[in-house]
């Protein structure tokens, strides 16, 4: 805890008195500035919105919209005759009616380019409930993806253990399987909830022709007329989002060959067992184990490189001649690196379009060579990008190494946490949250001579972001009164930064306020941008805790490409991603 220098009975009285939210004095100002003889009228209001707000064509029936929004707040002592006083106009800012986003944008890209040329939600792993090594795997973290706006789901689909059906589970770990069928006819049900574009289903498919079999008629029957089939061996351009709408898509590549039983027993000895509370006490010993025989992996799995891709090549016509024709019909995006090294995994073919997975060390180490390959790859084919094997907690990487890139699917332990999976969120926040984002033009166009996008490169500031970060509010309410310090009120402090491209990465720090369960700020920031195109806006919220690691207080992601600009309220989230109820800060923003 922070302080604990006040007497009980003095810290309890300050403790649970809360002072009412009171406008910050550059809000007084800007009143004074758009009202007469303290009232806001409809056209003050007008002119607030265009001047201010950014939103120049605002019109009479605008500013009475936002009006009405604050009359069914049924506050009291908000409204003169004539229009707002400063209660009500400070109400309209701080309100849920004035996000950082605009809501009524909806789904504004073109969603009529082929796929290649959208960053895509992707989840990797979908099926897993928590770690790598010991979690139970279910259909519900797939179900809860989908209703984020997750588009692509990963299933690792190996035999049972009498080997006549096919389970869903992490292999050569302790993971609990599920039954494929679950999984399918969950995705069904919940795969349009958040999205009508099109969900892809990508398979790490280990199984013998018999079950690839079953596996196809499980699929054909699940799905129906949603499967998008598309009637030829090989496509030679992606179809566009908009033509898929409510349509499912299988990735996949045949596997080299069928796994034996020793990968499966130990997988199957999991799945027999009962539940055991005590397992998660247990995964520290597993985690061990699992290091310590870590010689008689592959060093493919080492890698993370147990992905469906790194199965047969692509274009040995051995490796297919035995895969049941129903099972190969269903690959509408076929996966693979064929033969050869990196450069030749990267080839751009000019008569078919397909998908490359790698790991993000593959990816890391390739970009150093190989990076305007990687682009020029990413304008006509996908990429999946997924996490190291070793990150047996399920956490993730950076994913703009990926997007600056190209990279359409950076794949996600969605059940993880941290810093990185923030950014995720907020890159899909974007484009009405349907999981499908237009990668910038310069990802996608070669210049006159052949040049493409470099991350690394010294280019030019284009645009300056200012913030101006007032204050904040709604703990009081959310957390518990003693969540922050047992015997007075938090000392809270705000970062605020940018992700991006290398030269535009940074993070900034407010002052820490002590004692305060509504702290004012009123501090300036600015962010010259070379990339905002790429850019996301970092913001967090801390409490400074002088006995040990700061108490996180809330944090959200925004895709500067489509943050308004003006004075809005900006709701915070968990750690895990979830909206709070109150909790918000204020901000204004501007272009210059």
């Amino acid at each position: 805890m922070s302080k604990q220098t006040y007497t009980v009975c003095f810290c309890f009285r300050r403790r649970f008195h809360l002072a009412a939210s009171e406008a910050p004095a550059d809000i007084k100002e800007m009143f004074n500035k758009y009202s007469e003889n303290g009232v806001m009228g409809l056209d003050h209001l007008r002119r607030f919105l265009a001047e201010v707000q950014g939103e120049e064509n605002a019109t009479a029936e605008d500013a009475q919209a936002v009006m009405d929004d604050l009359k069914e707040l049924k506050h009291i002592n908000i409204f003169h005759r004539r229009g707002l006083n400063l209660e009500g106009f400070f109400k309209y800012l701080i309100g849920e009616a004035n996000p950082p986003l605009n809501p009524k944008l909806g789904v504004h890209h073109d969603m009529n380019a082929p796929l290649s040329h959208y960053f895509i939600y992707t989840g990797h792993n979908s099926y897993l409930t928590g770690n790598q090594l010991s979690s139970d795997c279910s259909d519900v973290p797939i179900i809860s993806a989908l209703n984020k706006g997750v588009r692509v789901i990963e299933l690792d689909i190996w035999p049972n253990s009498t080997k006549d059906n096919v389970h869903v589970l992490h292999g050569r770990t302790l993971t609990t399987p599920v039954d494929l069928i679950k999984c399918l006819r969950s995705i069904k049900e919940h795969a349009f909830t958040a999205s009508e574009y099109p969900v892809v289903i990508t398979l790490e498919d280990h199984l013998t022709q018999d079950l690839q079999a079953k596996v196809a008629e499980m699929i054909t029957q699940t799905f129906g007329d949603m499967l998008f089939s598309p009637g030829c061996e090989c496509l030679a351009e992606f179809p566009s989002p908009e033509s898929l709408k409510r349509r499912v898509i299988i990735s996949t590549k045949p596997p080299k060959e069928y796994l034996q039983a020793k990968d499966v027993k130990v997988k199957e000895s999991a799945s027999q067992k009962e539940k055991d509370p005590t397992k998660e006490e247990a995964w520290g010993s597993e985690v061990k184990s699992f290091k310590a025989n870590l010689d008689d992996y592959k060093e493919d799995d080492l890698n993370g490189n147990t992905d469906e891709s790194d199965g047969v090549d692509e274009e040995d016509p051995k490796s297919e001649q035995n895969v049941p024709p129903e099972y190969r019909r269903l690959i509408a995006i076929q996966a693979g690196k064929g033969k050869g090294g990196m450069l030749e995994w990267l080839r751009v073919d000019p008569d078919r379009v397909r998908r490359l997975s790698l790991s993000e060390q593959e990816l890391e180490k390739a970009i150093i060579t190989y990076g305007q390959d990687i682009i020029r790859f990413t304008g006509r084919n996908l990429l999946r990008v997924y996490p190291k094997g070793i990150r047996f907690d399920s956490s993730n990487y950076n994913p703009l190494v990926g997007w600056m890139h190209g990279a359409q699917m950076v794949a996600f332990n969605m059940q993880g946490y941290g810093r990185s999976l923030w950014l995720m969120h907020g890159m899909f926040r974007a484009n009405g949250g349907c999981g499908f984002v237009k990668k910038p033009d310069f990802l996608l166009k070669a210049g006159p001579n052949g040049e493409v996008f470099n991350p690394k490169a010294n280019l030019p500031v284009k645009v300056t972001l200012r913030v101006t970060v007032y204050m904040g509010e709604g703990w009081y309410y959310d957390f518990h009164h003693t969540h922050f310090d047992t015997y007075s009120p938090p000392d809270f402090y705000a970062r605020v930064g940018i992700a991006g491209v290398p030269d535009d990465v940074v993070m900034k720090k407010t002052r820490t306020l002590e004692d305060n369960w509504i702290p004012t700020w009123d501090e300036v920031f600015e962010f010259p941008l070379r990339v905002p195109e790429l850019a996301l806006l970092r913001i967090e919220v801390h409490e400074d805790d002088m006995s040990g690691k700061d108490d996180f207080g809330g944090q959200t992601c925004l895709p500067v490409s489509e943050i308004r600009t003006g004075i809005r309220a900006v709701p915070l989230h968990s750690q895990k991603g979830d909206k709070y109820k109150s909790v918000k800060l204020l901000m204004r923003f501007e272009f210059v």
